[in-house]
């Protein structure tokens, strides 16, 4: 057998193993994990998550993911609860110890002042007779399924379940919260993925920037409008203001014999193809590449008929997007 064999080889086996382990949880998951849903919905304050090495690192991520998904979360460390990071835990809070084991003596402390305030436990460990089993108010049980290496050494499968079963209670509690992909904007304003949860209100061009004419505009003063906005379109309203057609480049190429003695209305294509102020912008660039059009007027339903706003491909490009 090559490397490269080998290499490949301990690589499926590895995946498979975990990919068999998270069947396992998943079958066996049971009420115990509606339980802790439920006690972290009715908490008042927020879902602390504690955990020491693999554990930790994986609880840091369980609590980021909580906290922008609708869950107040924070991740507390052990070792710097049991030296003042206690008083960060109210009596309004829900407790999310992990350990593997459950005997990690790091969370005594955390452990014993839950107990003293009566703030509410939830375990997370692959053994239920552990000290942080019997101690916890909700049991979380993973399987103890080893680990890939073969020997228990290297936390793989156990850190796997673990991070399976906290995104199982950030989604679930999630979707109980209705939260919404504008929801989780708010939380995510930056990089790529703030960019495909933008909303189209937040890049559109409005104000004095729109490039608007009335219907009996004549095409001189609109190729005027087209120039000084800048956009290459010029959307064409009718006497109560409402948006009814829109000239494009394609339009003036079509009606270039006698363009100037026209009006708008006769050049425009009527009924453009709008969006909502509120709509993804992401949303925006598939209709622009489905229908192969450069801007969208941004019409509200809510008061049908007005531009409110212009959206350009270049804008969203500028975002990431496109």
């Amino acid at each position: 057998m090559t490397d490269t064999e080998s290499f490949l080889k301990t690589a499926r086996q590895v995946v498979t193993d975990e990919a068999r382990a998270l069947e396992v949880l998943a079958e066996g998951l049971d009420e115990r994990f509606a339980d802790a849903v439920r006690l972290i919905l009715q908490a008042k304050g927020r879902l602390i998550v504690s955990g020491i090495g693999k554990s930790g690192h994986i609880g840091h991520k369980i609590a980021a993911t909580l906290a922008s998904t609708g869950t107040p979360a924070y991740f507390v460390h052990p070792a710097e609860a049991s030296h003042g990071d206690l008083g960060m835990v109210s009596k309004d809070d829900v407790v999310l110890a992990i350990s593997n084991s459950g005997e990690a003596p790091e969370l005594a402390n955390l452990l014993a002042f839950t107990r003293r305030f009566g703030i509410p436990l939830i375990g997370l460990s692959s053994r239920p007779d552990s000290t942080l089993m019997k101690q916890a108010d909700v049991h979380l049980l993973i399987p103890a399924l080893g680990e890939a290496c073969g020997y228990g050494m290297v936390p793989s499968i156990s850190t796997t379940l673990t991070l399976a079963m906290g995104d199982a209670l950030a989604i679930a509690l999630m979707k109980y919260r209705d939260f919404k992909p504008e929801d989780f904007r708010a939380f995510h304003p930056g990089g790529k993925l703030g960019a495909q949860l933008s909303a189209v209100r937040d890049l559109m061009h409005s104000g004095n920037a729109l490039p608007l004419v009335s219907a009996d505009t004549p095409m001189s003063d609109a190729l005027i409008e087209i120039s000084q906005k800048g956009f290459g379109v010029v959307g064409v309203t009718d006497a109560n203001g409402a948006l009814v057609g829109i000239i494009t480049d394609g339009d003036l190429r079509r009606h270039m014999d006698g363009l100037l003695n026209n009006t708008a209305a006769e050049v425009m294509t009527a009924n453009p193809t709008t969006i909502a102020p509120d709509a993804l912008a992401e949303e925006a660039v598939a209709i622009m590449n489905a229908r192969k059009i450069t801007s969208l007027f941004v019409v509200d339903p809510d008061q049908p008929g007005r531009a409110q706003g212009l959206l350009h491909i270049h804008d969203c490009l500028r975002v990431g997007l496109g």
